[in-house]
């Protein structure tokens, strides 16, 4: 871990993930309160959901949290700055100690495994010397989000806490001026990273049944899903949210959208697929 410093305020810490040429192998976390005889306090580890990109959409309870917790924690890129922080930073005390989690970015799951290991190892240093964390999150921790990895390794060895967020979701739904259920309607979420095969069956599945549909992580895989929708008449109907909450948020209807330059971080919304 590389210690920085922003100023001569915020203390920052890098936890930096592993190389192809390093030993993805990692030594075991400790057990909680396993370096003394007596049983340890440890601290408690907060999964903050901070919402899509409006840092005013954050909840009260997080805002608190990130007033008086020890450390502040967040997912970053191997190269470049963290979205999360980003949402975040208007409401982070200028003292506040940061921890960045470097994770890599592509198909190498083994990479990512690995820097999601040594995160929590970094996080269990932490909580072992009796610190409060919180981990900062997009949209909702427990909705795709990237706390996930993190609670899968440390849940069990220390308390930890998980505060909700608004799901990029709701917030799609709330700037579109688009309802998405009423009633007894359903609602479909679909990641857009599926194959093309699964994902022409969920949605005739939800065509058959009428229920209101979402696609997410667009990305690269927007081609197969204008397919899709072009074969079934629903390109029009289509709703495409990019950036929800941020300066450079676009709101579109499908057919207007370049496969090009569709962003990860976007969605589509069908209020009804049939």
């Amino acid at each position: 871990m590389a210690a920085l410093h922003a100023g001569n305020t915020n203390q920052i810490t890098e936890s930096l993930p592993v190389t192809q040429s390093e030993n993805t192998s990692s030594a075991p976390l400790p057990q909680q309160g396993e370096t003394g005889h007596m049983p340890k306090t440890t601290g408690v580890l907060w999964g903050l959901g901070i919402g899509p990109g409006d840092p005013d959409l954050i909840t009260l309870k997080a805002f608190r949290l990130l007033q008086s917790v020890d450390i502040i924690a967040y997912p970053a890129p191997e190269v470049g700055a963290s979205l999360a922080r980003q949402i975040a930073a208007p409401h982070i005390p200028k003292e506040a100690e940061e921890i960045i989690l470097r994770l890599p970015i592509g198909p190498d799951l083994s990479l990512l495994e690995a820097a999601y290991d040594r995160a929590a190892a970094t996080l269990a240093k932490a909580l072992e010397d009796g610190k409060s964390v919180a981990v900062l999150c997009e949209g909702d921790p427990f909705f795709y989000g990237s706390f996930m990895y993190l609670f899968d390794r440390l849940g069990g060895r220390y308390p930890i806490e998980v505060v909700p967020g608004v799901s990029s979701i709701m917030a799609c739904a709330a700037q579109a001026q688009q309802p998405l259920v009423s009633r007894n309607e359903s609602l479909l979420v679909i990641p857009a990273t599926l194959s093309e095969d699964l994902l022409a069956e969920k949605l005739d599945q939800a065509q058959r049944s009428g229920h209101a549909l979402v696609f997410m992580k667009l990305g690269r895989h927007f081609a197969k899903i204008r397919r899709l929708l072009e074969q079934r008449a629903l390109l029009e109907t289509a709703i495409y949210v990019e950036h929800v909450g941020h300066e450079d948020e676009k709101i579109l209807s499908a057919s207007e959208v370049s496969v090009e330059a569709v962003p990860y971080f976007s969605m589509l919304l069908l209020p009804t697929a049939a």
